[in-house]
């Protein structure tokens, strides 16, 4: 995985009213289905209740790239109460937990 600054995950997401939120979103998906993880498609962000199901299958992702290091209850709750704030975490730990 990509190495990115925590605080410009936070900053780009509330300069860019969430645009940069779901550019991030896209790329890690990439990433996480390259090292194995079944997400599906970030189309589905954009439709309603179906985007938290999206975000329960990324947060799935983050577990599997994490090898567990991340649980994924705790993901999915982390960036779905928190947004740029949860994302900038998740960031930091595909930092620290992801080779």
């Amino acid at each position: 995985m990509q190495k990115h600054n925590p605080m410009k995950v936070f900053i780009l997401s509330i300069i860019t009213f969430s645009i940069y939120e779901i550019i991030w979103l896209a790329r890690t998906r990439g990433e996480m289905v390259r090292l194995g993880a079944d997400i599906p498609t970030t189309w589905l962000i954009v439709v309603p209740f179906v985007n938290i199901w999206y975000l329960w299958k990324w947060s799935a992702g983050v577990e599997h790239v994490t090898k567990g290091g991340s649980q994924g209850m705790v993901v999915f709750l982390v960036t779905w109460l928190l947004g740029p704030i949860g994302n900038a975490i998740v960031q930091d730990t595909f930092n620290t937990k992801v080779v």
